[in-house]
């Protein structure tokens, strides 16, 4: 007899429900005070439970392969209402397991389709004020990390890059970048990487609005910090940034100025040999500019032998052509510079 009372299978959708609502439970302080602590407990585990199901939709296991269907029903109901606000809010209060599993589900649905339509773009748009939450999840030693996943994700719609490009946020990452926490670090120079190379239109409107405070900022606190990865990384992503040709009014800009080239002069004559070339590509785009201002061209022709020097010893560990053409043909345009005359 018990097999004709078998319950129902959950839907995706019911799932999603049941997640939604077991999330009143994990805030201890604003939902059911009186609730004895062991029956919070258990509720915590179905909670974890059904994080666990979402992801389990959504990436399929090792015996099966998502299922679309499935897939758009679960991001369907989950953005139907606030559930993505209480999974975020609600995630210091699971453990370390849930709490991966829920980032894993957070940053799947940035990428699922219903009807051809992100529809996480349109929800993150009308409750915007949701990255001012996760960005400054990245002071949050415990929590960084997987809000830092979550934001990164978020910021691959064009409309949430915007927002976060034309907000103060962007100045946190010239401090989050140097936290002494080497993996948040290290997670938030990714994302300030993903935010300045991915929407190659909104990223060229940001540079033109904002070069002078941005290339200042980005030249004191980053190409000049004392902390060796730090520069490293900075100039790798300057010289992306530099040569890509949305950025070209930008990077003519850039490469007229004295203070630019003293910088990258610097960190050519860097013992470390991954930071001389990598400056290498920058310090190219100055040499290589038809319209040089006189000051830059005559601080060239001054210090011509040292840099033709320094050049000769900058060498990748592996055989590259396409550097040595590079570096040649910088070569032949500083040996023929002469001094002109100052406007």
């Amino acid at each position: 007899m018990r097999g004709l009372f078998k319950s129902k299978p959950r839907t995706p959708a019911d799932i999603v429900r049941q997640t939604r609502d077991l999330l009143l439970y994990a805030d201890r302080s604003n939902s059911f005070p009186d609730l004895r602590e062991s029956k919070r407990e258990e509720k915590l585990v179905e909670l974890s439970k059904s994080i666990r199901d979402l992801k389990l939709i959504l990436y399929g296991n090792s015996e099966a392969e998502p299922v679309s269907e499935a897939c758009a029903q679960l991001t369907q109901e989950f953005f139907k209402a606030d559930t993505l606000r209480r999974l975020l809010t609600s995630l210091p209060n699971l453990n370390l397991e849930a709490r991966k599993d829920a980032t894993q589900v957070v940053a799947n649905l940035q990428r699922q389709q219903v009807n051809s339509r992100l529809i996480a773009a349109d929800y993150l748009e009308s409750n915007i004020d949701l990255m001012d939450f996760l960005v400054d999840g990245f002071e949050n030693t415990d929590m960084a990390l997987h809000y830092g996943t979550m934001f990164r994700e978020c910021i691959r719609h064009q409309i949430v890059a915007k927002y976060v490009l034309d907000s103060q946020h962007v100045k946190k990452f010239f401090y989050y970048i140097q936290l002494p926490n080497f993996d948040i670090a290290a997670d938030a120079a990714a994302t300030f990487k993903e935010l300045l190379t991915r929407h190659k239109s909104t990223v060229a409107e940001f540079l033109i609005k904002n070069e002078d405070w941005f290339f200042s900022d980005y030249n004191s606190k980053l190409l000049e910090s004392t902390n060796y990865i730090t520069r490293r990384q900075a100039i790798k992503l300057l010289g992306d940034i530099l040569l890509d040709r949305s950025n070209s009014a930008v990077m003519t800009k850039y490469v007229s100025s004295m203070d630019n080239l003293r910088i990258l002069m610097n960190l050519l004559r860097e013992s470390s040999k991954t930071i001389q070339i990598e400056a290498f590509h920058v310090f190219k785009l100055f040499v290589a500019n038809q319209n040089k201002p006189s000051d830059i061209a005559n601080i060239l022709v001054a210090n011509r032998n040292k840099l033709l020097r320094l050049l000769a010893d900058i060498k990748p560990d592996k055989e590259d052509e396409r550097f040595e053409a590079d570096k040649a043909q910088v070569v032949r345009e500083i040996a023929s510079l002469k001094l002109r005359e100052l406007a």
